[in-house]
């Protein structure tokens, strides 16, 4: 059976595109419209019944849950996802959950009660939603394990791998791992990337090297405070995200330490403060917005053909140098 994602790939169009030509054909381009129409005769494609009796009740809201308001990552990924949303003439409601499943409950009963078509969500969590079928909802940044949810994100194993082998290659062999909350699947695979790449150097994992925080600020200023209080010895420090970066690197100044004379910071995310930090900080780019687009397209296609198959979508994360990292100095060798 052909999927809406196969239609727009023939047709050479984006599966947003597809979706506006079969549910509101006014507005698309006539050229692009007889294209994809004729597409559709010549494959044979036709939407299953259930998702016709969902168009006849679409709201053309979606919800998107995220955890943290305040947390700068997520504004590229609703960009992302409000750019997609606009252009297939859905809105899109923005709910904070503050890590609460109370709230995530309460926008999960608007999609039973119809008042909205279907969810983003952007942690580790799915919601209940009391409705037969697939569960319109596609998962973002984070992921779950449920292998009929899809999700997008990127790999971060790898991602954090990379980072630490780029500490090791200029020479540094105590590195200091600021970690995200261990209930979160992507936070334990930046500690699983972290532990490959200190084996990959042949180098031993200290446990007291190692803190956990929240993903924010102060969370990377307590790590800090409570390895030097530790008396620990690093010349590096590898971040879950950049807040926490931010965090440890006012740590380190406020205890006379140079980044990256003394200790180098490295973060992850790349959110637009990590660029204007003095020195800019060295982190790792996550496509942010390219992370809300692709998330939007799943949805839609999922809204359109609810027996599209579920996809596990992993994008690309590249490393970004900046001036928070250097050789260890003389004395921090080992």
């Amino acid at each position: 059976m052909r999927t809406i994602k196969e239609i727009a790939a023939i047709a050479n169009v984006s599966v947003a595109t597809v979706s506006r030509a079969l549910q509101r054909p006014e507005v698309v381009n006539e050229t692009t419209r007889l294209r994809i129409q004729e597409v559709v005769k010549r494959v044979g494609y036709t939407p299953n019944a259930l998702a016709r009796n969902l168009r006849t009740a679409r709201t053309r809201l979606i919800v998107a849950l995220l955890p943290d308001i305040a947390n700068p990552f997520f504004s590229e990924v609703i960009r992302g996802i409000e750019q997609v949303a606009h252009e297939s003439g859905y809105s899109v409601l923005l709910g904070e959950t503050q890590s609460s499943l109370v709230r995530e409950q309460a926008y999960a009963d608007m999609v039973a009660a119809r008042q909205a078509d279907g969810i983003i969500t952007m942690s580790h969590r799915v919601p209940k939603i009391p409705m037969p079928g697939r569960l319109p909802v596609v998962n973002a940044c984070e992921y779950v394990k449920d292998k009929q949810i899809s999700s997008v994100y990127v790999d971060n194993v790898a991602a954090a791998g990379a980072a630490v082998d780029y500490l090791v290659m200029l020479g540094h062999r105590q590195v200091a791992f600021i970690a995200g909350p261990p209930s979160s699947p992507i936070c334990v695979d930046r500690e699983k990337g972290y532990r490959l790449a200190l084996q990959r150097a042949k180098l031993a994992f200290d446990p007291a090297l190692m803190v956990s925080g929240d993903f924010s600020i102060e969370a990377g200023e307590r790590a800090v405070e409570l390895l030097l209080s530790q008396g620990q010895s690093f010349s590096a420090v590898f971040c879950s995200n950049d807040e926490m970066a931010i965090g440890a690197m006012r740590a380190l100044s406020s205890h006379g330490l140079r980044v990256p004379e003394d200790v180098s910071v490295v973060g992850f995310d790349d959110i637009r403060f990590a660029r204007y930090t003095s020195p800019a900080l060295t982190t790792v780019a996550q496509p942010k917005n390219a992370l809300g687009r692709e998330a939007m397209a799943m949805l839609i296609e999922l809204l359109a053909d609810p027996e599209v198959p579920p996809r596990k979508r992993v994008l690309s994360a590249d490393l970004v140098v900046r001036g928070s990292t250097a050789p260890p100095s003389p004395r921090k060798r080992k």
